[in-house]
């Protein structure tokens, strides 16, 4: 494994240069099992050597603890690293396991200083709606972080899961610098609307779960079975079940493909989501999350492997074959309102 560094990709028309591939945090202590302190800190040192320097985080992610976690790296770090964190999903103190999404102006302006404090920095470089509150106008919500930016708390505005509309209606108020979706080998609705639009706008795609959340590294076949019990996954339509042994057939494709290449069933699935760039005409960001070392050094190296026009097309059939939703409650995706 060699120390080269990543290329760097340009967050919307006037935002940072961030490494071409960034850090998705939340394993870090929410979702994925019990987590390893130690471990995750080194992930996030390692990242930093190899040029990632996009980390992505949400208040919601551990009500908080996930941002608290982050603390001390990114002030370490503060002038190398940019510090991507999220708001919308409000979490009931009598009920820690609800999700609902807010984004009423009160709430923002409650969540930016919380996040703030918890961070403990001065400003927030990338500053993301998590989930869409259709009852509350985008263009409403979009004016109130615009303000957070005129006063200095926020550096840069993103959208996550929004439809094309609501991407060109929020880049109408203010510039949107980077828009997050699930875009992966398994993921694409994106493709049809969002992602022209982002492209015609300006706006960087910083795709999570390029992975799958796993599934498409084969690091596990089936989440009840495979995954414990208090593992997001198991929650997942597609990966438990009919539908977990449909998508683990889908993974033979990629796996010619890998061996081409030498390389791994993640590698080559990074390297489908990064020359999505070149496809669309845009910067594409994709933030693989991790808690290991060893795995952000296999993810970055992906960045340098170039699938052939062949293999691309070998790749391109599988999304339409995969069985079950990404989520049991499609109210956090972006698809239902295109």
């Amino acid at each position: 494994m060699t120390d080269s560094r990543i290329p760097t990709a340009r967050l919307g028309e006037n935002g940072p240069e961030v490494g071409v591939q960034g850090l998705g945090c939340m394993g870090m202590s929410f979702a994925y099992g019990p987590p390893d302190a130690k471990e995750s800190r080194a992930t996030l040192e390692r990242a930093l050597e190899l040029g990632v320097t996009l980390y992505d985080t949400a208040d919601a992610y551990g009500a908080g603890d996930n941002e608290r976690f982050l603390s001390p790296f990114f002030k370490a770090h503060r002038d190398e690293v940019v510090i991507a964190t999220k708001f919308a999903l409000w979490i009931p103190p009598e009920d820690p396991s609800r999700r609902i999404i807010r984004n009423d102006a009160p709430y923002i302006r409650q969540a930016v200083e919380a996040s703030l404090k918890r961070l403990d920095v001065d400003v927030i470089d990338l500053y993301y709606m998590h989930r869409r509150d259709v009852d509350v106008p985008i263009e409403d919500t979009v004016g109130v972080m615009a303000e957070l930016v005129r006063e200095g708390k926020v550096k840069q505005l993103g959208l996550s899961e929004v439809t094309a509309a609501e991407l060109r209606a929020a880049h109408a108020v203010h510039p949107i610098a980077a828009e997050q979706s699930e875009w992966s080998l398994f993921s694409r609705d994106i493709e049809a609307q969002v992602v022209p639009a982002a492209s015609e706008l300006g706006v960087t795609l910083v795709p999570y779960s390029p992975l799958g959340r796993g599934f498409l590294t084969g690091s596990f076949t089936d989440a009840a079975q495979d995954l414990g019990a208090d593992d997001f996954r198991r929650t997942q339509p597609r990966f438990t079940g009919e539908n977990a042994a449909t998508n683990t057939a889908l993974l033979e494709p990629i796996r010619a493909v890998a061996r081409a290449h030498d390389a791994t069933l993640g590698q080559t699935a990074l390297a489908w989501v990064h020359q999505r760039s070149e496809a669309y005409d845009l910067p594409v960001v994709p933030i693989p999350g991790t808690r290991k070392p060893s795995r952000v050094e296999e993810n970055t190296a992906a960045a340098t492997v170039r699938l052939t026009e062949e293999e691309l097309a070998v790749l391109d059939p599988i999304a339409a074959k995969v069985a079950g939703d990404r989520y049991a409650d499609m109210r956090f995706a972006s698809a239902g309102r295109e």
